[in-house]
């Protein structure tokens, strides 16, 4: 597992996920389509999700918030949904 700040925490959500959190995955990885979402964590800092990964059937998707990207949340939430450094390179037209 990465390095992360003291004060942040990535936990792999369960599924489906609740209507709060089904809000903050659309509010940072807008254009998703939640229902085909095989996993999904976040990163919660003092309680606020910060950032957000998932694996769906189009591919891998990650979102986080402009001042916490660089931190190590990248890193520590791909590896909570599994996904490897090796697919990333693999699939075309990563965002």
């Amino acid at each position: 597992m990465s390095s992360l700040p003291a004060r942040v925490r990535v936990s792999r959500l369960p599924l489906p996920p609740t209507p709060n959190v089904s809000a903050q995955l659309r509010r940072l990885l807008p254009g998703t389509e939640l229902n085909t979402v095989t996993q999904a964590a976040a990163a919660l800092a003092g309680g606020r999700v910060v950032g957000a990964a998932v694996l769906a059937q189009d591919g891998y998707r990650q979102g986080i918030e402009a001042g916490w990207r660089g931190k190590g949340l990248e890193q520590a939430l791909m590896e909570a949904v599994g996904w490897t450094e090796v697919e990333a390179a693999l699939e075309p037209g990563r965002q």
